[in-house]
């Protein structure tokens, strides 16, 4: 354990234990942070981020820096993010404080340019994420709400929208959900416990199609119980 330690030199061996450590302690501590912290990178998130990211990479270039008090400060700092989050599920007046709620950017057709200066994006930043959206003309938006993530949402003008089978009044078949009971020649018992068969059902499934288990590369089973069956080359 001496590499936790700060030194004069460090072997090469102990630095590589101390990016293992800190790989394993950064995996735990977003484990613990939730989803939320990758899949909506907030005001709160990337503070966090940041932080986290200049605590942990200074013992791992610095070896007079030992490692104790960067994993310290960085479970504070992940108690702290979590309370942070639980108060602003439970606390309006905190969530808006960190989550504002969504503003318009542009509405029927017209662009708040009030509302740009306070996104803090220019009208060439709008004109890029319209491209980006297939979007030819400003006045083919409805609205666009500028996000609390940093992102624009658009919603096209009603007779600008694809015609839906209901617009059509057409009877659409049920959704149907593909579970992938076997992947690479190997049975997921649990996934086909959840389709409410059994493996002797399998079994005699694959019987009848003449093939084996070890040949399939992936098989799934709809709420029909329509089997698709995809063999290797």
């Amino acid at each position: 354990m001496d590499f936790f330690y700060g030194q004069e030199t460090l072997t090469s061996i102990q630095w590589i234990l101390r990016a293992i450590m800190s790989f394993l302690f950064l995996l735990i501590a977003t484990k613990m942070m939730g989803a939320r912290s990758i899949s909506q990178l907030r005001l709160i998130d990337f503070t966090i981020a940041l932080i986290l990211g200049n605590i942990i990479a200074h013992p791992l270039s610095d070896e007079k820096l030992g490692m104790k008090g960067s994993l310290i400060t960085t479970t504070v700092l992940i108690i702290l993010y979590i309370i942070f989050v639980f108060l602003s599920l439970k606390w309006n007046t905190f969530r808006k404080w960190f989550e504002p709620s969504p503003y318009p950017l542009i509405k029927n057709g017209e662009i708040v340019y009030a509302n740009l200066a306070k996104a803090r994006i220019t009208i060439d930043h709008l004109l890029s994420e319209l491209r980006k959206g297939k979007i030819e003309d400003v006045e083919m938006v409805a609205l666009a709400q500028w996000e609390p993530d940093g992102t624009i949402s658009f919603f096209l003008s009603p007779q600008l929208q694809a015609l839906t089978p209901e617009d059509m009044q057409l009877i659409k078949k049920p959704f149907s959900f593909q579970s992938i009971i076997i992947k690479e020649g190997n049975i997921d018992f649990q996934e086909l416990h959840h389709t409410g068969k059994d493996t002797l059902w399998l079994e005699n499934k694959i019987s009848i199609l003449n093939v084996k288990i070890s040949d399939i590369l992936l098989a799934t089973l709809d709420n029909s119980d329509n089997m698709k069956i995809y063999l290797y080359d």
